[in-house]
C-alpha cells in the first residue's frame, strides 16, 4: 500500500522543491530506557507552491515531521532541505511562517499590534509595519478588527489573525499544525476554504498536519500518509480534485479519495 505520485503546484506548472528530505530518522531519548523511535527512514520531495498535507495514527510522528522541517527539533540521522538549504539556515533566513492549534496571540495586544509582531522583532518601522499589517487584514478578511482584542474575536477569527501574523513577512513556507483542531466542524469548514483562498492568492508551500481524513482531501494537491511509529509514509497520493467548491465534498471523487487515504490507514493498522 505504498504509492509516490507527485503533486502539481496551483497553477499546474512544474515547480522546483521547497522541502527535500532524505532518509530522516528521530529518535527521542536515544539510548535511554524511555527512547521512542519516532521516526524512521523519511524520504519526501515537496514542490514549490503546493499544499500537502501530513496524515497519520495519533504517534505517528507527523508532527515531529513538520517540527523537523521546521528547525523546531534535529533529526537524529538524514537531512532536511530548505529552498535548497539547511532547515537551520532556513529558519534563520525566516522562509518559514508557523500555525498551531493554539492561536497564540497575545491578548493584551490588539489584532494589528499582534500581526505588526514578528516585523516589529525583525526591526521594521513603524509605517512599514502598519502598512503590511493593513495588507494582512485584507488577506485574512478582518480589515475592520485591527483595533480589537482576540478575546473579543471568535475562534475562527483568532486562527485568521495567526495565520495573517506568519504571512506578515512573506515566508515561502506556511508550516500548520492541526490549526483548526479546536474549532465546531461548521467554523472549520469554513476555515479551509479561507486558507485555500489565502494560499491561492499567495502562492505559499503550505505543509499541513491534521487527523480528518476530509479535510486533508479537501484542501491538498498531495495526502502523505505515515504508519503506526515509527512513522513511514506508508502512501503519497495525488489529489485530483480541481477547483475546490461548496459542491467538491458532495462529490464522487471527494469521497472516492477518502475512501482511499482510509484504506491505507486501515491496513496500516492491521498490519501491525
Amino acid at each position: 500500500m505504498t504509492g509516490h505520485i507527485q503533486g502539481s503546484a496551483a497553477g499546474g506548472v512544474a515547480a522546483s522543491a521547497a522541502v527535500e528530505i532524505s532518509d530522516l530518522s528521530k529518535v527521542f531519548n536515544h539510548g535511554k530506557p524511555n527512547e521512542v523511535h519516532a521516526l524512521d527512514g523519511i524520504g519526501l520531495s515537496i514542490e514549490t507552491g503546493s499544499f500537502v498535507s501530513l496524515i497519520g495514527p495519533s504517534g505517528c510522528g507527523k508532527s515531529t515531521l513538520l517540527r523537523l522541517i521546521g528547525a523546531l527539533t534535529a533529526p537524529t540521522d538524514g537531512t532536511v532541505l530548505v529552498n535548497g538549504k539547511s532547515a537551520d539556515q532556513a529558519r534563520l533566513d525566516r522562509d518559514y511562517g508557523m500555525a498551531f492549534q493554539t492561536s497564540g496571540l497575545f491578548g493584551w495586544r490588539t489584532v494589528t499590534q499582534n500581526i505588526e509582531l514578528p516585523l516589529q522583532l525583525m526591526g521594521w518601522n513603524k509605517l512599514d509595519r502598519k502598512n503590511r499589517a493593513a495588507e494582512m487584514l485584507e488577506l485574512i478578511k478582518l480589515p475592520e478588527f485591527g483595533d480589537h482584542y482576540p478575546h473579543e474575536l471568535s475562534g475562527g477569527m483568532q486562527q485568521r489573525v495567526a495565520i495573517g501574523r506568519a504571512l506578515s513577512f512573506q515566508p515561502s513556507l506556511l508550516l500548520m499544525d492541526e490549526p483548526f483542531g479546536a474549532l465546531d466542524e461548521m467554523t472549520r469548514e469554513h476555515m479551509q476554504t479561507e486558507v485555500l483562498d489565502i494560499w491561492k492568492k499567495t502562492g505559499k508551500t503550505v505543509v499541513f498536519v491534521t487527523h480528518s481524513i476530509p479535510e486533508a482531501v479537501f484542501l491538498s494537491n498531495r495526502v502523505i500518509v505515515m504508519s503506526p511509529r515509527p512513522g513511514r509514509i506508508a502512501a503519497d497520493i495525488e489529489i485530483d480534485l480541481g477547483a475546490r467548491t461548496f459542491d467538491t465534498r458532495e462529490s464522487q471523487r471527494f469521497f472516492e479519495l477518502i475512501t482511499q487515504v482510509r484504506e491505507v490507514l486501515r491496513f496500516d493498522e492491521d498490519s501491525r
